[in-house]
C-alpha cells in the first residue's frame, strides 16, 4: 500500500473537524442548536442535561481554530502510525 503523507492527512483531518465545528457554530448562531441537540440525544434515548449558550463570535472562531489544530495533529499521528505499521508488515 502507498505511504500516507503525514502533512496531507493532517490537513484533511484538520479541515474536516474545523468545518464540522464551523457548521455547529452556524447552527448555534441561527438559534437551532438546542432543538438539534435535544433531537439527536433523544434518538439515543438520552435527555440532554446541556443548555446551549448564546452565540459568541470569539468563542466560535476559537472553537474552529482549536478543533482544526487538534484534527491536524490527530491526522498526522494517524498517518505516522499507519505508515510504521505498514512498513513493519512488509
Amino acid at each position: 500500500m502507498k505511504k500516507l503523507s503525514e502533512h496531507q492527512t493532517g490537513v484533511a483531518f484538520g479541515v474536516f473537524l474545523g468545518l464540522m465545528h464551523a457548521g455547529w457554530s452556524l447552527v448555534v448562531s441561527l438559534g437551532f442548536a438546542q432543538s438539534w441537540l435535544d433531537f439527536v440525544l433523544g434518538l439515543h434515548f438520552l435527555k440532554s442535561p446541556f443548555l446551549v449558550a448564546a452565540f459568541d463570535m470569539q468563542k466560535a472562531v476559537m472553537l474552529v481554530v482549536v478543533t482544526a489544530i487538534v484534527g491536524y495533529v490527530a491526522g498526522f499521528v494517524f498517518a505516522k502510525v499507519r505508515n510504521l505499521v505498514m512498513a513493519k508488515s512488509k
